[in-house]
């Protein structure tokens, strides 16, 4: 192949290269993976409606994120075990991110310790994504450690009560080869080795992580965290109406990248009612099947105020390690910067609901 002109290029190159326990391993979803295809084609349900004869001789797609200036409102998503994918895992992720002045958000299950991965993305933010441990001595350190290290905020997860069932895993007995270790997650639960025919991360949340989780424990996290606890997971305006009254951050809405509940939900027509219920308390960000720079501005246009990439960024990483993160950040910023352009939108600012309409309407 070519150099790669778009995410679907580096998504060939990557899956040609990749061990097939890896490769499903990221590219997979829930069940029958429904959601997981819905979120891709779910963007293609609104369309563009652009303006004329606007003067965008300078489109910017630059924008603000709690403060942090960033080239444009792509976010690296927190995926988890970026060494299956490159030697130098979240490391280089974070550089990728740098060379492409984006922020990052870091996994609770990254092969990379927190401190370093803050110190290759400076100056650009890092945010923590918290998964909340039976342990909540374990989840007060880890929560103590992401802000000591420098991170922006804490991405509380909250659509992971039990783990989906991923078949493509559990086939393939998912696990972590035994160089690669979880430095960031609860102590004495840094691996995930095989053991006959099951998924190892499968059994790891089910023996670690809490299923009991309620709100009254997001209100124990902003009490304890000093940075800005964010909730990720959100599809729902009740969810939202309470998320915002109790104050938190900001929220993701999020099914999980179709890996938790099957037949969700796809996250472009989740955002609307999400930004609704939210009514400006707090920003609202969105992940889910991107990979065009036109999904990027519809999901801005329909109130976003960042949008997370995942897999895009996983492929790219495989491909060309620190050079290939940046490259696809690049890509959808270059395709961004387009479509603002010829939707007559030259700054975030302009990416207003008008620009947008369902399918039908």
């Amino acid at each position: 192949m070519d150099t790669p002109l778009n995410v679907a290029d580096f998504e060939r190159l990557a899956l040609s290269t990749l061990p097939v326990m890896v490769a499903d391993y990221y590219r997979g979803g829930s069940g029958d993976e429904q959601t997981l295809r819905d979120n891709l084609s779910a963007w293609s349900r609104w369309h563009l409606r652009h303006r004329v004869l606007v003067d965008v001789d300078a489109a910017d797609p630059s924008t603000t994120l709690q403060g942090a200036e960033v080239a444009s409102p792509l976010v690296v998503a927190p995926t988890a075990f970026h060494g299956l994918a490159h030697a130098d895992a979240e490391r280089a992720t974070a550089l990728g991110a740098k060379q492409a002045g984006a922020a990052m958000c870091l996994s609770t299950l990254s092969n990379t310790p927190v401190e370093e991965v803050v110190a290759a993305a400076a100056p650009s933010p890092v945010w923590f994504q918290l998964y909340v441990y039976r342990d909540r001595g374990a989840t007060r350190a880890i929560v103590e450690r992401a802000q000591a290290a420098g991170c922006r905020g804490l991405l509380v997860t909250v659509d992971a009560a039990v783990l989906g069932t991923r078949e493509r895993d559990v086939r393939n007995g998912f696990h972590l080869p035994e160089h690669l270790s979880l430095p960031n997650a609860a102590p004495d639960a840094g691996r995930m080795p095989a053991r006959g025919g099951t998924s190892a991360l499968a059994r790891y949340v089910g023996e670690q992580l809490d299923a009991s989780l309620t709100w009254d424990d997001l209100a124990w996290l902003q009490e304890l965290a000093e940075i800005p606890v964010w909730i990720k997971g959100v599809v729902r305006a009740d969810d939202a109406d309470r998320a915002a009254a109790m104050g938190v951050a900001g929220i993701v809405v999020s099914n999980h990248g179709g890996r938790q509940l099957d037949g969700g939900i796809p996250t472009a027509l989740a955002l609307p009612e999400v930004v609704e219920a939210v009514a400006g308390r707090c920003p609202v960000w969105v992940d889910g099947g991107v990979r065009r720079g036109t999904h990027v501005l519809k999901a801005m246009a329909l109130g976003a105020s960042a949008v997370l990439v995942g897999r895009p960024v996983l492929w790219g990483l495989t491909v060309w390690g620190a050079a290939g993160v940046a490259a696809v950040l690049h890509t959808l910023q270059r395709e961004l910067t387009e479509a603002m352009a010829l939707c007559g939108a030259p700054t975030v600012a302009d990416l207003t609901r008008d620009l947008v309409r369902p399918d039908g309407a």
